[in-house]
């Protein structure tokens, strides 16, 4: 409520804005609550230069707090707390010793004191004032003539060029401690004070005019050196003209001029700030910009616009007691957070004047923070759920899961997204095909590398970059790689090696050949540029291009044509299963056996590594892709987070014999229900990919719940016989916190919105950084006939839109 404040329940303890409080009472029947309200006290200049308290209500929107600075000096809180007795709305002020029970003033005293859990949810160490190191005052610096270069560094004991810290004893530069997801450094700067006793290190690449990052190996801690600027100067650095790299994160890559940072921040240009519904910034909550910049896109679609905010009060009248766990709900608020134009106001003409007079700078009160969102779409997922930068097209992915099992309305959103694809795997030496379909959300498009325009300058870039290394000398100018868009869509479109292929013609294996088409077009096409690929090391690494996206993309040539005349399909039959009677067989023999099974099984290897990057065991992830039908990734990291504790967990995948049921796979995803009825597992996996709740048990039924025959059985059965069961249905409307307004649809399969495949593109999403597990993302999107850029809370109109540097691009239908 943007005056009323919060209302608590003493019984339940959960907040409500005012307009609900009503409600929530005529439901419960609980009559005690506990209301909150918050004034900002503005201070304003007194007649005798003092500031005179300035008292105004604080909005709020649920858990939407507007994004302004209001702990700076010019701002105070004065909260007011009264106990509300209903239905007569009678208040007690607070503290009330003598009017109220004991019971009820010590529930009040605790919760008024306790921790807000949007606090809980950022780690302590961001409430902690760094103290100033005892070291600093009293630190010896040894004349021995070392320099730093502005550039170039490398730990003095290997070869990384990462997280390196520069000792402020002797000019040591040494890479600082191994981190869990496979990046930092081997640990030298922690030896070196081991050795020596050196107490005090600064990160290289966070020094800035402002400070820098310290660390004192003695104390243990980050701390502050007062004196910073006079001990970096020993060794020739001069503080004012240090700039931050990578934004300060552990990419330790020093900022060339023309930086991915600079050109898609469209640093250096004077934007002019954005206003009103539709241009309002999300707040940074700590590396959610990954979040942030996907929810942009997103609610820029009318058919998500539609669904949650067009249903705002539908939604909210049919929401559970716990709206905080309600998805519909969270995503409606977050909607209209967003599209109101209630957090996107421009400043008033007095204030400006007010900033131009005493030449000062005051941050506006606008933007939404997510926190609630943030907290309820990330639960339970170990990577969203954290403080860590994660990968924007894997959070769309996560996200369209949850908009599929949380439908809402007559229609489902993500519909629009949807397509088929029609992969055709060819035998080299049979000749003979086979076709099969699938589900899909986005398109990914490999980078051509060698199709680059200006190979000479990325040769002579190469050479100049290394003899500078060498030299300890500035790095050279930036060269990108130029790949032509048309370069990336023909290697998209040509046949891909399949490794150990086994033929069903041949009964052996065979060399063969895998092509992919669309066999429908969606209403929206996202495409990933497949930037991150894998090193040496296995460390993920991004390519550094610049491809020439369209506006408008023609896509028609790709549609997929099913069998053709003449061509002769697969015979369908499974390769043979030879398990060896000696169990104490050679290790060599039992890696081909398992090997040959897993690929005959079609197990996509591309979900095996996305989740083994994650750091799961190798045979848990091929496991995980197993048992869930190689429907993706997403899916199959549900599986593991299930069965993470199970003593088998890393243990080789055991394939059961052709035609049996795959019992394993069944207990895997969920006890077979009573009376026979699927796993509810495994029938919200077919719901995922948008079929229907009663075809999805059918499918199950008729294949004894062998999820992958059961997928097949769909595909073959497009008008399935109509199959009713009370009991599901009641167990259906119960899973749903929304059940009052979903809808029933047709069975015809997965919804698909097929039409031509002529695409405009409106909007992308930019990365800045190595690796996905760290960077910035930020989105720029077509509205009103001008791109828009929106950089966390910072919404301008954009002037140079660096549509050649994006990593996932948003495309609408063009109407034939």
């Amino acid at each position: 409520d943007s005056e009323g404040g919060l209302y608590v329940c003493m019984n339940t303890f959960l907040g409500f804005g005012r307009e609900h409080i009503e409600r929530h009472y005529r439901k419960t029947g609980q009559c005690v609550y506990l209301h909150l309200k918050r004034h900002v006290v503005e201070k304003v200049p007194g007649a005798s230069g003092g500031a005179l308290p300035k008292r105004r209500n604080a909005k709020l929107f649920l858990d939407l707090e507007i994004s302004s600075d209001l702990n700076s000096d010019d701002f105070e809180y004065e909260d007011e707390a009264k106990l509300v007795i209903f239905p007569d709305h009678y208040e007690i002020s607070l503290p009330n010793i003598e009017e109220l029970p004991a019971l009820v003033t010590i529930a009040c005293d605790a919760l008024l004191s306790a921790k807000s859990p949007y606090r809980k949810q950022e780690p302590d160490s961001w409430e902690e004032e760094l103290q100033a190191s005892k070291h600093a005052k009293t630190l010896v610096q040894l004349d021995n003539g070392v320099r730093i270069p502005p550039s170039g560094w490398k730990c003095s004991r290997c070869d990384l060029r990462e997280n390196l810290w520069l000792n402020l004893t002797d000019g040591s530069v040494l890479c600082g401690k191994w981190f869990f997801d496979g990046s930092g450094g081997n640990g030298h700067a922690m030896e070196h004070y081991k050795e020596t006793g050196y107490p005090l290190a600064v990160k290289l690449g966070t020094i800035t005019p402002d400070g820098a990052d310290v660390y004192s190996f003695d104390e243990e801690e980050p701390v502050l050196d007062p004196h910073i600027a006079k001990h970096l100067a020993h060794f020739g650095i001069d503080m004012l003209q240090m700039q931050v790299t990578e934004n300060g994160l552990r990419d330790n890559d020093i900022k060339p001029r023309v930086s991915e940072w600079e050109v898609i921040q469209e640093a250096g240009m004077k934007l002019k700030p954005m206003y009103g519904p539709g241009y309002t910034g999300m707040k940074n909550l700590g590396n959610s910009c990954y979040l942030n910049a996907v929810m942009q896109a997103i609610f820029s679609i009318p058919e998500f616009q539609r669904a949650y905010v067009g249903n705002l009060p539908r939604i909210f009248d049919y929401s559970p007691l716990d709206p905080t766990q309600d998805f519909n709900t969270q995503m409606a608020k977050l909607g209209h957070g967003l599209l109101s134009g209630q957090y996107s106001k421009p400043p008033m003409k007095s204030e400006l004047i007010e900033q131009v007079m005493k030449e000062e700078h005051k941050p506006q009160h606008n933007g939404i923070s997510p926190r609630m969102f943030k907290a309820f779409i990330s639960k339970g997922h170990p990577e969203f759920s954290s403080n860590r930068q994660q990968d924007a097209q894997e959070f769309f992915l996560h996200l369209i899961n949850l908009v599929e099992r949380n439908p809402v309305g007559s229609e489902n959103p993500s519909d629009v997204f949807r397509f088929l694809v029609e992969e055709r795997t060819q035998c080299c030496q049979s000749r003979k095909v086979r076709y099969t379909e699938r589900v899909d959300y986005i398109m990914q498009l490999p980078v051509a590398m060698e199709a680059a325009t200006n190979k000479d300058e990325l040769i002579a870039y190469e050479l100049k970059r290394r003899e500078a290394e060498a030299a300890r000398r500035p790095l050279p100018e930036l060269v990108r790689a130029k790949i032509p868009f048309s370069a990336c869509l023909q290697a998209f479109s040509e046949p891909s090696n399949v490794e150990d292929f086994w033929s069903s013609a041949l009964q052996a294996k065979s060399a063969g050949v895998k092509t992919s088409r669309f066999a429908s077009f969606p209403e929206y096409l996202v495409v990933q540029i497949k930037k991150f690929t894998f090193g040496l090391d296995w460390i993920p690494k991004k390519l550094d291009v610049s491809i020439d996206m369209p506006d408008f993309l023609d896509i028609s040539h790709l549609r997929a044509r099913g069998l053709q005349p003449g061509e002769e399909e697969l015979p369908d039959i499974a390769p043979p299963i030879v398990i060896p009677d000696d169990p104490k067989v050679d290790e060599m023999r039992l890696l081909y056996f398992r090997r040959s099974f897993l690929v005959a099984l079609d197990i996509d290897e591309s979900s095996v590594m996305q989740l083994a990057e994650m750091g799961f065991p190798l045979e848990a992830c091929r496991k995980a892709v197993y048992y869930t039908g190689n429907l993706g990734a997403e899916v199959a990291f549900n599986w593991i987070i299930a069965h993470m504790e199970e003593p088998d967990f890393a243990e080789p995948l055991v394939i059961p014999a052709f035609g049996e049921v795959d019992s394993s796979g069944a207990a895997a995803l969920g006890a077979v229900g009573l009376d026979n009825q699927p796993p509810e597992e495994m029938v919200a996996i077919i719901i995922s990919m948008g079929f229907q709740r009663n075809l999805a048990i059918q499918a199950l039924k008729a294949t004894n719940n062998n999820l992958e025959r059961a997928l097949e059985w769909i595909f073959s059965h497009p008008d399935p016989e109509e199959e009713s069961d009370p009991a599901l249905d009641t167990m259906d409307m119960e899973n749903h916190a929304n059940a009052n307004i979903l809808s029933e649809t047709g069975s015809e399969g997965p919804r698909i919105k097929d039409g031509p495949g002529r695409y405009e593109l409106f909007g992308f999403i930019s990365h800045m950084g190595t690796s996905t597990m760290s960077g910035r993302y930020v989105c720029h999107l077509r509205k009103e006939g001008r791109w828009v850029i929106y950089n966390d809370l910072r919404v301008c109109a954009s002037e140079r839109p660096p549509k050649d540097l994006g990593y996932i691009y948003f495309y609408h239908r063009i109407p034939s």
